[in-house]
């Protein structure tokens, strides 16, 4: 009687090992299907960002068009309802540049909806600049308005908490964009981890090459250079993605500041790495196709 008792609940203990076992095993199943389902190529964001963002002649400049993108309100709120609905566990089992081209397309796409919500204000008048937007309390970046990770956050969490954190990448400084004209240029795409590293060399170049932004006087031997790169000088000092100082930076993306008469110049001064550089007073104005 005692071994058939033992042999009952051994049984009973193997089939609950068993049954725990299974759960576990449909629960990672199922996360994994969850994850592969994310569309990492976001193919219904890049179509509006395609519809949206004007790009100017040269390429270097670009702006939103807030009218049209408050008339197309239901495919800017299901991107990003996409991006609140993942998980930070659904996030942890992507690779880095999967999870980094997350971050910078919320950031962007939670910034064109704190404008769109905001539009009204602009169009009367009451706004014209994305720091109105603050109050005597709180900036518009600590504004707590959407979700991400099932939880509230403000746009400050994504780029100092998240992406600054998180990876060693200074190059972001030229992706994520606060809306306004001194920023750098909304890319008019989506950034998707397959070409991630050149979208992020690329819109690097892009914003240095813009001498509205960014330019170097060969004859005074100085360079100005936008306040972003006074902001967060520290991030290119620290030897991340190659660049210990902000010298480093500027000779890697040289071709993208010689030009014009002064070509030789400014190469020469390039090959010194001990020159002024001065920052430019920041464009606050809206990124809006009515300030091109």
């Amino acid at each position: 009687m005692q071994n058939q008792l033992a042999r009952s609940i051994n049984c009973k203990t193997f089939m609950q090992t068993m049954l725990a076992g299974s759960t576990f095993i449909l629960l990672a199943f199922s996360a994994t299907l969850k994850a592969a389902d994310f569309d990492h190529h976001y193919k219904n964001y890049d179509q509006l960002l395609k519809q949206v963002v004007n790009l100017s002649a040269d390429k270097k400049q670009s702006r939103v068009d807030y009218q049209l993108l408050t008339n197309k309100k239901e495919p800017l709120q299901l991107a990003l309802q996409t991006f609140s609905n993942v998980t930070k566990n659904q996030y942890d089992t992507w690779n880095e540049p999967q999870k980094l081209s997350f971050l910078i397309n919320a950031y962007n796409g939670f910034t064109l909806q704190l404008i769109v919500d905001h539009w009204s204000e602009f169009k009367q008048g009451d706004a014209e600049s994305i720091r109105d937007l603050g109050s005597f309390f709180t900036t518009p970046w600590e504004k707590e308005f959407f979700t991400l990770f099932q939880k509230k956050h403000n746009l400050d969490d994504i780029e100092h908490e998240m992406v600054r954190k998180w990876f060693k990448e200074p190059r972001i400084h030229a992706v994520l964009v606060c809306a306004a004209v001194s920023c750098p240029p909304l890319r008019n795409q989506a950034y998707i981890a397959d070409s991630l590293n050149q979208q992020l060399d690329n819109q690097m170049y892009i914003f240095l090459a813009d001498n509205t932004r960014n330019y170097i006087d060969g004859k005074k031997g100085k360079a100005y250079l936008s306040s972003i790169f006074k902001w967060y000088r520290g991030d290119f000092e620290k030897g991340d993605a190659g660049f210990s100082s902000l010298y480093d930076l500027l000779q890697k993306y040289n071709k993208a500041l010689i030009s014009g008469e002064q070509e030789q110049a400014i190469r020469s001064l390039l090959m010194n790495n001990d020159f002024p550089i001065l920052f430019k007073d920041y464009d606050w104005r809206l990124n809006d196709v009515a300030n091109f």
